[in-house]
């Protein structure tokens, strides 16, 4: 099963000039806990509610913080034809639930979370990843910033 087959495809962008206010707001009428962060077309970060807490939240930044100053720069993604357990085996080594989508182009065209894999890819596969997920540590822990 590829990637495509599994991933949410409507994914709102948010500017890294716009405010944490505007990422939460965003998040809450989405339902979501991450946003991507665009500019020029181009895929610059990731925000999710986490980072909003606690590089933002937790180190005194006000609701007029930019999304720039607690974002996550380093965007590791996969791409739409890849196959879910290639993707699923890389979110493990990452360390990661959500990862965005992109065509061969380089468009991003969806986001693919660990429980999208669950419900609509391969669960055994997706618990398994969770474990790895959840193992301490890895370039995208809060504290390695």
């Amino acid at each position: 099963m590829r990637i495509s087959e599994c991933m949410t495809r409507k994914v709102q962008v948010a500017s890294p000039d716009q405010s944490l206010r505007d990422a939460a707001r965003a998040m809450a009428d989405l339902d979501a806990g991450v946003l991507p962060v665009g500019e020029n077309e181009r895929l610059v970060g990731m925000i999710t509610d986490r980072d909003i807490a606690v590089r933002g939240i937790a180190e005194g930044r006000g609701p007029d913080t930019k999304i720039r100053d607690v974002m996550s720069a380093e965007v590791q993604c996969c791409y739409d034809d890849q196959e879910v357990g290639d993707v699923l085996q890389n979110m493990r080594e990452l360390k990661v639930r959500r990862m965005p989508v992109i065509s061969r182009d380089r468009r991003l065209v969806g986001i693919v979370s660990l429980g999208d894999l669950a419900t609509n890819g391969e669960p055994a596969w997706a618990g398994e990843a969770l474990g790895g997920i959840s193992q301490p540590g890895g370039d995208h822990s809060q504290t390695a910033h």
